[in-house]
């Protein structure tokens, strides 16, 4: 596939090649439903609230209803992005891709990397909570409280290497396996929400509890700016995950319309289930600092598990739902462990192909038409990852990790949004349409996450805001949190890589063509620049 510069305007979508057929991925293995499966998937809904909301809760307590319609805004205008760009050129690379032949090769590469160590750093705690849940659903409750035990670990690795296993197989296994998943953590979830609020209503959920209100919704009534940002950080981790069916877009019948509109129905649906969760959680449970209080520190990493058995009672029906209530939990980040590997994979292969990463990550199975040394070095790196950072401060680098993940998501969902707009910059005059889908929204999403993602760094850098932190070995010895550390630290670790790289294999960031490492795709013109 070309990577020459090319300023040809917008071209009709169906007059691009079977890039999919030339890299060797499986065409039209997908459909509508199917992409929209994973892209919800992919966000983890019930681990992610599990995870994340009692940390938004502290930030910007009964405000947290008004963080989540806030940060689906800039979502959703780079979703819009995403859908332009995926129109005019269906490439797994997405980002890496579109930014590469728009921003320039560095400017990709950095996005590709973000991907990278954004996926990466957040299966460590996927597989961990994986393996907690195992052993909290068996009644071992000692072990799984427990989130460095060596046993937690050796379940997560199994978990990584199972879902692994599952992407190696081929796009329909890893889809059919999504299905069953979401649809528990779907059912689950509503369940969830109904009996909360019944209990809320009928008097039944504690003293903490509070009836829903519509000024919940005002965000002019949380405490400071910065509260207000690092929340709506945290509720970008939430979110994240939707763009899953613009990566499996040469898999997908269709590839130039239905990912990109299957992602936009992913954000509008994770909208409606955030919020319906979040406003129930948080009237049953309150902002409390001691028992179901989403305000107590032993709520903070697992609200679900912690007020479950307040809400559903100990009857044996009770226990029943707690017990479906923890396997949704634990299905959640299964299904989200399997399209990250599903999807870094993809991306993996997409820079092979480039020349952007070593050749050999392009290599395609001939049988299951899967990246298939891409998709086991995600899996491997991934648990390296685990376990590396599971015996770095008893585990709790961990959480810090997946908090730094907030810059890399911020970073790469801003860079899209204004890859979007540069490339039809000088298009936006042909119909309304295409100036606010295509330049103007994307552009002000794109913005806002940059901005989000640049002044939650002032908050990172504060070691109370973390798990862990760092000093400065020599003068002026700062004390720096560790999910400053991290996330500054992964991000210029990736620009060395790329200088380096950049030195070895100097072809993709000079702009010269690459020589296809499948079967070569019929010539084709890029996106505009």
């Amino acid at each position: 596939m070309a990577t020459s510069p090319d300023t040809t305007p917008d071209i009709a979508p169906d007059s691009a090649p079977d890039s999919a057929q030339g890299k060797g991925l499986r065409t039209g293995a997908l459909g509508m439903t199917t992409s929209l499966i994973l892209s919800v998937a992919s966000a983890a809904p019930a681990y992610s609230l599990a995870a994340t909301l009692a940390f938004i809760v502290a930030f910007v307590g009964f405000q947290a209803p008004s963080i989540v319609l806030l940060a689906f805004v800039p979502i959703l205008f780079v979703s819009f992005g995403y859908a332009a760009l995926n129109r005019q050129e269906p490439d797994c690379g997405t980002i890496f891709t579109w930014a590469s032949r728009v921003l320039g090769p560095r400017v990709g590469f950095m996005g590709g990397w973000a991907i990278i160590t954004s996926f990466i750093l957040v299966m460590a705690s996927l597989a961990q909570v994986a393996g907690q849940y195992v052993f909290i659903l068996f009644g071992a409750k000692g072990i799984g409280s427990d989130p460095a035990s060596p046993w937690v670990l050796l379940v997560g690795l199994g978990w990584i290497a199972l879902m692994t296993a599952v992407c190696y197989r081929g796009i329909e296994v890893a889809a059919a396996v999504q299905r069953a998943l979401l649809f528990l953590e779907f059912a689950m979830l509503a369940v969830f929400s109904v009996v909360a609020l019944v209990r809320v209503y009928t008097g039944h959920a504690g003293p903490g509890a509070r009836h829903p209100h519509l000024s919940w919704l005002n965000p002019f009534e949380i405490s400071s700016p910065s509260a207000f940002v690092s929340g709506l950080v945290l509720m970008l981790f939430i979110y994240w995950g939707w763009e899953t069916a613009l990566t499996v877009n040469e898999e997908t019948t269709d590839r130039h319309r239905t990912p990109g509109v299957a992602a936009i129905a992913s954000t509008v649906m994770l909208l409606v289930l955030y919020l319906v969760a979040t406003v129930a959680t948080l009237s049953f449970a309150g902002i409390g600092t001691t028992g179901n209080g989403l305000g107590n520190p032993d709520n903070f990493g697992d609200v679900f598990s912690a007020i479950g058995r307040s809400v559903f009672g100990d009857s044996g029906l009770g226990s029943f739902l707690w017990h479906l209530l923890v396997l949704m939990v634990l299905s959640s980040a299964a299904a989200s462990t399997e399209t990250t590997v599903l999807s870094l994979g993809r991306t993996l292969l997409a820079m092979g192909g480039r020349g952007a990463a070593p050749r050999v990550f392009a290599k395609v199975h001939p049988r299951y038409s899967i990246p298939q040394v891409s998709t086991i070095a995600t899996g491997v790196a991934g648990a390296v990852a685990y376990v590396v950072m599971n015996f770095l401060s008893h585990g709790q680098v961990i959480g810090d990790a997946v908090s730094s993940c907030g810059l890399m998501i911020a970073f790469y969902y801003g860079l899209t949004g204004i890859t979007s707009a540069w490339a039809y910059r000088t298009e936006w005059r042909r119909s309304a349409a295409d100036f606010w889908l295509r330049v103007t929204l994307p552009a002000i999403g794109g913005l806002v996450l940059v901005a989000a993602g640049l002044w939650s760094l002032r908050n990172d850098w504060d070691p109370a805001n973390s798990y862990t932190s760092w000093t400065l070995p020599f003068a002026p010895h700062w004390h720096v949190g560790g999910v400053f550390v991290i996330g500054v630290g992964t991000l210029a670790l990736g620009y060395l890589l790329m200088l380096a790289y950049a030195r070895r294999a100097p072809r993709f960031f000079t702009g010269a063509p690459q020589e296809p490492v499948t079967e070569p795709a019929p010539p084709h013109q890029p996106i505009p620049q």
